[in-house]
């Protein structure tokens, strides 16, 4: 079982986060949770391919949670799918759905079955397959909201063939029965029984999906035990009464929920636009659940890494390999091949002969020197000073020393675009 975070913002997209939606891949089928803008293109990075979509689960009808289903099931119409599709989600999705396939006369040439969950349900196996289920309950948000965990079926155990063969099994009918927990009745009267044969069944792996809610009970049983627990940390302690008025968890709540659930791994995601340093958020989970990680975009997160390592490869360039490319075209080679760094000329400035740094010359002329007319002033060496930039310069530094504003998270050289 794999699990391939899509889009980790919450409300609306960023500049380098999309809108919500979960990828999970197991033996070839994938189950998606939430439907956000670009997911069909994010499942492209990630290596997915939309047409092994089998179920999709809506958690509630907030748009940027489902706004992206109809360019999903637009594209999978005109790739001619005919196999059915299941949308699971709130009362209103399938009117929803129709509605808009209908308006732009589009004839789906796959079925689309529902099942809709109405507001006041308590728990429901909204899927039920011999080898998995998925379990459905509500949350606590402003708005229904259903949570999901998807739960492998228990594994039968493995079978000694040697002892099996020992006591005269042969037959595959025979193994399979032992497999089974059926005892295997021999040709000559003797029984052989499964529990002699056969290990302790494998407990099967499972996945919680939470999001858009507060600190809520059925979380808790939605995510007991879970190999992975994926919960919304949209806000930070700082913005706890934020949190409570918009019905959201800061991450401190979902390390709680991770906590009592004994959980394996926490994964937060579904982060408010105020956070450009998400890893402020895990420190503060990582307060009271040490195994918390960061979701990002198309990182694939394994529960057996041994065995599924290098079957979900992104198709993209994550930031940081980028930024190495990056780094890297920095520098050349000669023809020699070695490597040499691009160089550039200091710039001279007027009544210098000589070129100079620009920190020294400006460190050298700040004080001192005979006011001109302009408003400039002359040092002794002739050089024109500017009172305009002394002001902007000072200014800057009253404002790092008493902003106006305080930061939700420090900023980087890197953090120039505008923030909510």
């Amino acid at each position: 079982m794999i699990v391939v975070p899509l889009g980790v913002s919450s409300a609306t997209p960023t500049i380098n986060r999309s809108l919500p939606s979960v990828a999970l891949w197991r033996e070839g089928r994938v189950f998606l949770f939430d439907c956000g803008e670009n997911t069909q293109a994010k499942m492209l990075q990630a290596g997915i391919k939309r047409s092994k979509i089998d179920y999709i689960f809506i958690s509630h009808l907030d748009g940027d949670h489902y706004f992206g289903l109809l360019g999903l099931l637009s594209t999978l119409n005109m790739q001619r799918r005919e196999t059915p599709l299941t949308i699971i989600g709130p009362v209103g999705i399938k009117k929803f759905v129709e509605f808009n396939l209908d308006h732009a006369q589009i004839e789906a040439t796959f079925k689309v079955n529902y099942i809709e969950l109405k507001k006041g349900f308590e728990c429901e196996i909204v899927t039920d397959e011999d080898e998995l289920y998925v379990e459905a309950r509500p949350l606590e948000h402003s708005k229904f909201c259903i949570g999901y965990r998807f739960q492998e079926k228990d594994k039968p155990g493995k079978v000694d063939a040697k002892k099996a063969s020992d006591l005269g099994i042969s037959e595959d009918n025979q193994f399979k029965e032992l497999k089974a927990g059926n005892d295997v009745e021999l040709d000559d009267g003797t029984i052989v029984k499964a529990e002699d044969i056969v290990g302790k069944p494998r407990k099967g792996y499972s996945f919680a999906y939470i999001t858009d809610t507060q600190y809520s009970l059925n979380a808790i049983e939605l995510s007991k035990e879970a190999s992975i627990l994926y919960h919304e940390a949209t806000f930070g302690n700082a913005l706890e009464d934020r949190a409570k008025e918009t019905g959201h968890s800061t991450a401190e709540m979902a390390a709680r929920v991770a906590e009592k659930a004994k959980a394996k791994l926490l994964v937060i995601g579904h982060f408010s636009g105020r956070y450009t340093n998400e890893f402020v958020l895990m420190k503060e989970a990582r307060r009271i659940f040490d195994d918390t990680w960061i979701a990002t975009e198309l990182r694939p997160i394994m529960t057996d890494p041994k065995h599924e390592s290098g079957i979900i490869e992104p198709k993209v360039k994550s930031n940081q390999k980028a930024a190495k490319q990056f780094r890297k075209k920095d520098n050349y080679k000669n023809k020699k091949g070695t490597k040499k760094r691009k160089t550039f000329k200091r710039r001279s400035f007027a009544g210098s002969n000589s070129p100079r740094k620009f920190s020294e010359y400006y460190k050298g002329n700040r004080g001192g020197g005979s006011s001109g007319s302009g408003g400039h002033k002359h040092d002794n060496r002739g050089h024109k000073h500017d009172n305009k930039r002394d002001n902007r310069r000072d200014n800057r530094h009253q404002q790092k020393e008493n902003p106006k504003y305080k930061p939700i998270t420090p900023r980087t050289p890197f953090d120039e675009h505008n923030r909510f």
